[in-house]
């Protein structure tokens, strides 16, 4: 509710709010929300309707076509206005033009706001006014710009209509699954706003000054996990920005600010590249490996996705995916190396199994990251370059922890050889109880 340019204009305005969610997957192109990422929808949309409650307000929940439902809603309840925050991705693009012009034509003021953003993807250019395809010089012209404007309040309060329109429940909309495979998932995430504070808060305390550093090791609580809260709005890019400037920090730690600024512009950057690339999703940003030869995925995949590959720190990454719904970001870097240069499996195959299982899939950092890894698309590493997934895995959790804590079949072995166990002695073997092809992988 805070800074949200959107929900400000409408209070603002006079007259009733009718906050409104549509679920409309049909949408959404070729990428409607993953099951994880319905989940945190589901949890994300509950908090907000209580917070709207507490304010004398609520959340209408309706389904269909969001022009087609916006339509009726108008034509119910004689709104003058309808207001909300931009998306950019393709098909959202696309409803949202639509929306804005058949309202438009009806006499309606149709108005959309940047709310996801520190600065819009049309703001940033280069030299020659097209799109940035590598990073650095994109972050240098972002950092050129003035600093993004100090986040809003939330309204104080929402007139209500003198009578509410029809609306379904939340869980009419059976946005969790009916196998519940992501019931650990509330075990380590609060979606909505409170939680959202929470992680910046926790983060700015506790991982901020040594950020620099222990972004790097999955086996401690070294990166911020504010990235399912960006996605959903339920924190804004400026709240951040602005967070980090008041941050209390020691002064050894600027590198560490530095290096997370850089990673809020990598998600500056992906939206930019959707925004001006709309097909990347679907196809490479360069058209050389349109036609490259992958491997036919079969039994390869399913052991990857289950986490059985053999190699403990690929292993570990896909098992905290299934039970979080999160990977930390280094071991994404391994594990998707691993599908594409390893097995030589499509990274499309890999983006869409992150799409389904990943809480803060967003279509943009995924596409972006893949692309990345398999060297396809914007500011990648050259193909051949590969993430060695035991030099990695001894380099950035050389005591083991992440891979006992996600791999516990290993959790015996000694540190010298819990990544790479295959070149254990028999008796390091037998004594951590590891059987190779039985006991792991399983």
């Amino acid at each position: 509710m805070a800074d949200n340019p959107a929900l400000s204009a409408a209070a603002t305005r006079g007259g009733p709010v009718l906050p409104v969610f549509i679920w409309s997957p049909e949408d959404e192109g070729a990428w409607p929300p993953g099951a994880a990422s319905r989940w945190w929808l589901h949890h994300s949309l509950a908090s907000l309707d209580a917070d709207l409650r507490g304010r004398g307000s609520r959340l209408l929940f309706l389904r269909g076509p969001a022009l087609a439902v916006l339509e009726a809603l108008v034509e119910e309840t004689k709104a003058d206005a309808v207001f909300w925050n931009r998306r950019y991705e393709p098909a959202a693009e696309t409803t949202s033009a639509a929306v804005k012009t058949k309202l438009s034509d009806a006499g309606v003021l149709a108005k959309s706001f940047n709310g996801a953003l520190l600065r819009e993807p049309a703001e940033i250019a280069t030299a020659l006014g097209k799109p940035f395809q590598v990073f650095t010089p994109f972050s240098r012209a972002h950092e050129a710009l003035p600093p993004p404007p100090v986040p809003t309040a939330p309204p104080k309060k929402f007139p209500a209509p003198a009578r509410w329109p029809a609306s379904g429940l939340l869980t009419d909309l059976g946005l969790l699954s009916k196998i519940r495979w992501d019931d650990g998932f509330a075990k380590v995430w609060t979606p909505g706003e409170a939680g959202a504070a929470k992680a910046m808060t926790t983060f700015v305390k506790r991982g901020l000054d040594d950020y620099d550093h222990g972004r790097d090791l999955p086996g401690r609580p070294g990166t911020s996990r504010l990235s399912p809260h960006l996605h959903f709005g339920e924190i804004s890019p400026r709240q951040v920005h602005h967070a980090l400037i008041k941050a209390p920090r020691h002064p050894a730690a600027a590198s560490s600010l530095k290096r997370f600024r850089f990673e809020i512009l990598w998600r500056e950057f992906s939206l930019h590249l959707l925004h001006h690339f709309p097909r990347t999703p679907d196809h490479p940003l360069r058209p050389a490996f349109e036609k490259f030869p992958w491997k036919a995925p079969g039994a390869a995949l399913a052991q990857w996705k289950k986490g059985a590959t053999g190699y403990p720190v690929v292993d570990a990454g896909l098992r905290e995916l299934w039970r979080t719904g999160w990977m930390h970001n280094r071991v994404r870097m391994i594990v998707a190396s691993f599908l594409v240069k390893d097995l030589g499996i499509d990274w499309r195959e890999g983006a869409a199994w992150f799409w389904d299982t990943l809480v803060d899939a967003d279509l943009a950092n995924n596409t972006l990251g893949w692309q990345w890894s398999a060297g396809c698309g914007a500011d990648a590493a050259p193909f051949f370059r590969i993430f060695n997934p035991v030099l990695q895995g001894e380099k950035f959790d050389a005591a083991g922890a992440y891979v006992r804590a996600w791999v516990p079949e290993l959790a015996a072995m000694p540190d010298k050889w819990i990544h790479r166990p295959w070149q254990a002695p028999p008796e390091v073997l037998e004594k951590a109880g590891v059987t190779l092809g039985a006991t792991y992988p399983g």
